[in-house]
Formats: C-alpha cells, sequence, structure tokens
C-alpha cells in the first residue's frame, strides 16, 4: 500500500465492529477495503485459550491500559479500563458472553425516532451471523460467523446457587436471547471446541484470502482528514511513520473510548474543547465524547466450606497439572472457563417492568482482575445495574493522539443508582440466605457483614464498584433535535459528509446485559448501511 492508494472504504478500528465491517464490505471484489488496527495480530496462545484473560487484561501486549480519573462515587479510586489491544479487539480479552439484551431496549431506541432500531429489526440482524448450538429455530439460527456453545465445565457451588435463586424466585430459564432474559442459567460462550471465538476469528480471517481487503496492524490512526466538511482519507502513525489513506468514505469503528477521542483530534466535537487544545474546529458537535454508560458491577464475595472453588485449584500444583491436561485432551475443565460461567437477570424492586440486574456468578474471587485468587475457598456474587442514569465522558487529554483521553465515568452519580446499588446487595444477600447455599456455610467476605443499614450498604458499594468493561454511547445515535447527537440513524456523522461511526458508542442508552454481541449487530447492521446507500447513489447516477 502507497500513500497514494484510494480505497473505497477506509475501516479504523480492527476490533468486534471492524472485522464484521472488514468482511461484510469486502464481499464484493469491486470494492476495495483497508482496515486499520493500533494494535497487534492475535497471534499469542492466550488470545485463543479462554482463561487468557487472565493473562490478557492488564497486559501492554493485549490491552490499551487505560485508567478512569479519581471516581467521586466510588470513594475516589481510580479504575483500570481494559479494552483490546489486537485485531478483535476486546472480543480477544472480554468474557465470551452471548447477550443481545431485551427487546425493550431496542424498542426503546424505535421509540426515540430512530426507525429500524426496534427488536423486530435488529433480531433478525443478530440471527444472520449466528451458528448457535442450539440449532435453528424461532430465535436463533446455525451456519453464520458468530459461534455461540454451551460452557464445558460446571461446579456443585453454582448448581447450589441456582437452586438458591429458584429459591429466592428468580425462574430458571435455559436461554438468555429470546427478548425477555429474566431468570438464571448457566451463560453461553462464544466459543468453539473450547477454544475462544473472538470476531477475529469468526469474521476476519476468513476474509483475509480476499485481494480487496488490506489489513495494516500498529496503526493508530491520528486524525481524519477533511477537505472542507467532507471525510477523504485518515492520517496514521505506523512504524513511526505518519503515514496518509485516501478513501471515498471513512468508517470509524475504534469503540466507545477511541472513537470520540479520534473525532475530537479531526476537529469534530465541542467547540470550546477543542479550542482549549488548539484544535481547528471542522464541526460543532457537543455530543462527541458525553453520554457515556458502563455497567457498574459490585462484587460481593462469599467464604464458603465444604465444596470446592478455583481459589484452591489455583494454588494446587496437582490440580494445575490435571487442569492443562484436562484441556490439553479434551478441551475441557477450568481452563475454557469463562470470566462468570452463571448468569442471573432480576428486578431490583417491583417498580422496574423488566429485570434491571445482572448477576455474574463465579467459582473464585480476588480482589480485581489480574491479582491471585484468594487463599481460601469462595464465590463471586457480582452484580450490575443494567440500565444506570449516571452518565460519564471521554474528552482529550492532549492533541497527542498516543496520550490516554480522560474517562470520567460519573458512576452512582444518581440517586436512583445509589438505589439500586443499595438494592442489589439485599438481594444478593437474600438469595445467599436461601436453604440451598447454607450447607456451604457462606460468611460475606465483601463488602462484609458487619455492613447493615442501607447507609452502610452505600458506603460498601462505593468501596467494591468497578466496571464491567462496557462503555458504550459516547457518539450518540440520535434525532437531529437531540442536542447530544453525534450520528443519524444511518449511523452517518452529523454536519459533515463521508464519514460515519459503526461501533458501541452509538448506542443510545446501554443494552441490558454484556455488550460485545450488540456491537457485532450494529456492524452488521452498519455495513448492510453503507452497501445500501452505495447502491442507490449508482441508481441515482445512472
Amino acid at each position: 500500500m502507497s500513500d497514494s492508494d484510494i480505497f473505497d472504504y477506509v475501516i479504523v478500528g480492527g476490533g468486534s465492529a471492524g472485522c464484521v465491517l472488514a468482511n461484510r464490505l469486502s464481499t464484493d471484489p469491486r470494492h476495495s477495503v483497508c482496515l486499520l488496527e493500533a494494535g497487534g495480530r492475535d497471534n499469542w496462545i492466550w488470545f485463543h485459550i479462554p482463561v487468557g484473560y487472565l493473562f490478557a487484561i492488564g497486559n501492554p501486549r493485549s490491552d490499551w491500559m487505560f485508567k478512569t480519573e479519581s471516581e467521586p462515587g466510588l470513594n475516589n479510586r481510580v479504575l483500570n479500563y481494559p479494552r483490546g489491544k489486537v485485531l478483535g479487539g476486546s472480543s480477544a480479552i472480554n468474557a465470551m458472553i452471548y447477550m443481545r439484551g431485551q427487546r425493550e431496549d431496542y424498542d426503546n431506541w424505535r421509540q426515540m425516532g430512530l426507525r429500524g432500531w426496534g427488536w423486530d429489526d435488529v433480531k433478525p440482524i443478530f440471527r444472520r451471523h449466528e451458528d448457535h448450538y442450539l440449532g435453528a429455530g424461532e430465535h436463533h439460527s446455525i451456519g453464520g460467523e458468530w459461534r455461540i456453545e454451551a460452557p464445558r465445565v460446571r461446579w456443585d457451588i453454582l448448581d447450589a446457587f441456582i437452586e438458591a435463586a429458584v429459591e429466592a424466585g428468580i425462574p430458571r430459564t435455559d436461554d438468555f436471547n429470546t427478548g425477555d432474559n429474566e431468570g438464571i442459567a448457566y451463560f453461553h460462550v462464544n466459543q468453539k471446541s473450547g477454544r475462544r471465538w473472538s470476531a477475529a476469528r469468526g469474521f476476519l480471517r476468513p476474509a483475509l484470502s480476499r485481494s480487496n481487503l488490506k489489513v495494516e496492524t500498529h496503526a493508530q490512526a491520528t486524525r481524519i482528514l477533511f477537505e472542507g466538511k467532507r471525510a477523504v482519507g485518515v492520517a496514521f502513525m505506523q512504524n513511526g511513520m505518519l503515514r496518509q489513506i485516501r478513501a471515498r468514505e471513512v468508517v470509524i469503528s475504534a469503540g466507545a473510548v477511541a472513537t470520540p477521542q479520534l473525532l475530537q483530534l479531526s476537529g469534530i466535537g465541542d467547540g470550546s474543547l477543542l479550542q482549549q487544545h488548539g484544535i481547528e474546529i471542522v464541526h460543532h458537535l457537543p455530543g462527541v465524547g458525553e453520554n457515556l454508560q458502563d455497567h457498574l458491577q459490585l462484587r460481593p464475595i462469599y467464604r464458603v466450606q465444604g465444596v470446592r472453588t478455583l481459589n484452591e485449584d489455583y494454588r494446587s500444583l496437582v490440580r494445575k497439572g490435571h487442569m492443562a491436561l484436562q484441556y490439553a485432551l479434551f478441551r475441557r475443565g477450568p481452563l475454557t472457563m469463562a470470566p462468570s460461567q452463571l448468569g442471573a437477570f432480576t428486578r431490583s424492586s417491583p417498580e422496574y417492568a423488566t429485570p434491571n440486574l445482572q448477576f455474574h456468578i463465579q467459582p473464585l474471587s480476588l480482589d480485581k482482575f489480574g491479582e491471585e485468587p484468594h487463599p481460601f475457598p469462595a464465590f463471586t456474587a457480582s452484580v450490575c445495574n443494567l440500565r444506570p442514569t449516571s452518565r460519564g465522558s471521554i474528552r482529550l487529554r492532549s492533541v497527542n493522539p498516543s496520550d490516554p483521553p480522560s474517562i470520567r465515568l460519573n458512576s452512582l452519580s444518581t440517586k436512583e443508582d445509589r438505589k439500586v446499588a443499595v438494592d442489589a446487595l439485599h438481594i444478593a444477600r437474600h438469595i445467599v440466605s436461601m436453604p440451598a447455599l447454607q450447607k456451604y456455610r457462606p460468611q460475606e467476605y465483601k463488602p462484609g457483614a458487619e455492613l447493615t443499614t442501607d447507609e452502610e450498604l452505600l458506603q460498601g458499594a462505593r468501596d467494591i464498584g468497578t466496571t464491567i468493561f462496557h462503555p458504550v454511547g459516547t457518539a450518540k445515535m440520535g434525532i437531529e433535535s437531540d442536542p447530544l447527537s453525534v450520528t443519524d440513524e444511518r449511523l452517518r456523522v452529523r454536519g459533515v459528509e463521508g464519514l460515519r461511526v459503526i461501533d458501541a458508542s452509538i448506542m443510545p442508552t446501554i443494552t441490558s446485559g454484556n455488550t460485545n454481541s450488540p456491537t457485532l449487530m450494529i456492524a452488521e447492521k452498519g455495513a448492510a448501511m453503507i452497501i445500501e446507500d452505495r447502491a442507490g447513489s449508482a441508481s441515482a447516477a445512472a
């Protein structure tokens, strides 16, 4: 590739969305596509063994190592904010949980005036690329690129938690992805035969042999190139050299953290912020970087007795050897584990029409990812608020593209979010108090059984609350009258031409569950829009 090459499409970001876009836009051999990825290739063993997230998160080889600003709502703590630094993006280091969200999530988008984004519109998009172990039916399909399987390991402590949840009034379910995710079940996971199935493996790898697709790694975009108000290419750093690439359409798919940063560096964003950094304003768009939403995760930990957990296995050389052998021979056992195996969706109070809490239950405990498990048997009953009302931001820290942006979550900044946090801890305690778990004599280690009042539990939530790594919303899709709208319903950046954003940052509100598969759906739908619009333009020209 030379700097004089002109592509039909250049995609900035080879993460989950970028891999789908590269595949779909290069299907037609008449269209040339270039994918720019700031990270490297997924040629490290821990990108493929499921438990490798323990080694990938917090590792500069695979993680951008972002950090938040000090969070007042979390007792001024600074949180690690992992994002995948590799082809496949965060799908190469994430929890591998297949989750669409709730019917109401998407119907609410439609009710905001975003035509084509209701549940009945997006469900076929999810199904389009599925290869689901349950087979073809009303809710799922087979033969697509996105492999979904059942977990390949079970734990007595998790089975007991299921029984306790049922005793507490949470129904059993066998599928969280029908539009109604209420209930408790083992998660379905993005794996194939015991190996992680990332977007790079599922979508990008099959397209790499196409002569019209060029993939550039270690290529960090520094700004979008404009002629007037039309995007015409991308400037990027690669191997210490500043390069440029020209394109008929530019698609930013760098994720909810890097996408707004690149827009701001390119002169699109709040004019006052851009002026502070001496950046020439291409278009004043105050919503860029605003509307940041994430699922705040509270991680209650319970010590147990008389039942095996991964904490003990981790400290036993014999057990480690057995786990390695089990994986090598059968692709089963703890090395196939997602970070969370068991899930539950319920309501924090009867005032909610649909579940607003998600539990991620794990047969282990640790203070934070990247650290060793505790030296005692325990399980973690993580719970998050699915529909937070707190809003944060992503803003430039400097004009140097290599400097990470300022990330502010503003967690627990609203009264509603604080109440949901306290109620969530009460519900976790209620489940654990059920007879099915009492035979293991659970004792609350965090936030601490000594916390009894709502005020004390709120303080406990501030102590243990952390991100579950689901940032969305920072290039919000919205109608023209929405002052924070960055993209329209066809994902075109407002006020300029030849530029779209297609990734999790366009979500107007966060979906009710893990956000990776909704991001793939957005990319699938966005690619179809690009192809439709190009065909329409060609017809009009003819």
